[in-house]
């Protein structure tokens, strides 16, 4: 049996490839699943799809029209995927639960160092062999405050390293974990983690609930100087009320490597067209602000695990196993 893989990148596609070897045959396309690509793959019993793939309705009615029984998408969130209308197609769904955790954490870490101390700006001076210090300063981590917004598994890394560096840690969360109230993490309400953290991180998945949780009354409740990270989803942050609190000159420095309207621009190459998104454009534009392209799980340890966790599931829909990564069971 063929399993098509949608949206594979260069690195991916060996480890994809070996990691099917002696299971299933698997042909990697560098297109994405949307409703236009859909098609492809028609005669293809499974799919696997990454993370930025569109599973609206739509796509998922043309994917069971040609004879698809099961996708397994190569990422954690699933708020791409409509999953009633999978159940109701009969449809098995999969995702992978669990990666490594320090991928992302330790990615944020990078944004966070990265706009604190300058080092784009400063990089870009020295290739022109200006070496001048004038608007480099930044500040020491140790002593200030972590907010962290969501302290699962990655939280719980982002706030190791917080405390490696000597930093005071709050948290926000529905439940409060053990391993963070160890570090010394106090877990307060939002409002007071916002207004007294220099360094604010999110790790909470895209739910309805949680859309824009920063959002124009979350920010102007923050710090002038304070360092914004998200390594987690574009949705999290309302971008057009960032940018209004950038334009007045507030915030130290923010670090995102996801955008809410990031679909049909991360992952492909975009350097020869004119961008539609006039406050991407406009985020792109701020001496502070650092936008990377939705990489930070992209280690060889994380995607490996990824890989190896999207052939379990496909096994386990082969065997009419059922495991904590099936969002959707064959019906």
């Amino acid at each position: 049996m063929e399993i098509l893989a949608f949206g594979v990148q260069a690195d991916e596609k060996p480890l994809i490839e070996q990691a099917f070897h002696g299971h299933d045959e698997v042909r990697c396309l560098d297109v994405f699943l949307n409703e236009v690509t859909a098609p492809i793959a028609a005669g293809h019993e499974i799919v696997s799809s990454s993370v930025n793939a569109d599973l609206g309705a739509d796509v998922l009615e043309i994917l069971a029209a040609g004879g698809t029984r099961m996708v397994a998408q190569r990422s954690t969130g699933f708020n791409n995927i409509d999953l009633d209308t999978a159940g109701r197609l009969g449809m098995t769904i999969a995702r992978v639960s669990y990666y490594s955790p320090y991928s992302v954490a330790e990615f944020a870490w990078t944004l966070a160092m990265a706009v604190n101390r300058r080092i784009v700006r400063a990089s870009t001076r020295t290739r022109d062999f200006d070496f001048r210090l004038n608007g480099l300063m930044g500040r020491d981590m140790h002593g200030r405050t972590a907010g962290v917004l969501g302290t699962g598994k990655i939280g719980e890394a982002f706030a190791r390293i917080a405390h490696g560096f000597g930093m005071r840690l709050l948290g926000w969360d529905v439940a409060e974990n053990p391993a963070c109230t160890a570090l010394g993490m106090r877990y307060v309400a939002k409002e007071e983690l916002l207004a007294g953290s220099d360094l604010v991180t999110l790790h909470v998945p895209l739910m309805p609930e949680t859309r824009h949780l920063i959002d124009a009354a979350a920010l102007k409740t923050m710090r002038d100087d304070a360092i914004l990270l998200n390594s987690s989803r574009g949705g999290l942050v309302d971008t057009a009320a960032l940018v209004t609190e950038l334009r007045a000159g507030r915030f130290t420095g923010v670090g995102l490597d996801v955008y809410e309207a990031e679909a049909g621009l991360f992952f492909l190459d975009k350097s020869l067209e004119a961008i539609a998104d006039d406050t991407l454009a406009r985020l792109v534009t701020f001496p502070n602000v650092l936008v990377t392209s939705h990489q930070a799980y992209y280690t060889e340890d994380a995607v490996g695990q990824i890989v190896d966790a999207t052939v379990k599931n496909v096994l386990d829909y082969r065997a009419g196993r059922r495991s904590e990564n099936v969002l959707v069971p064959r019906s």
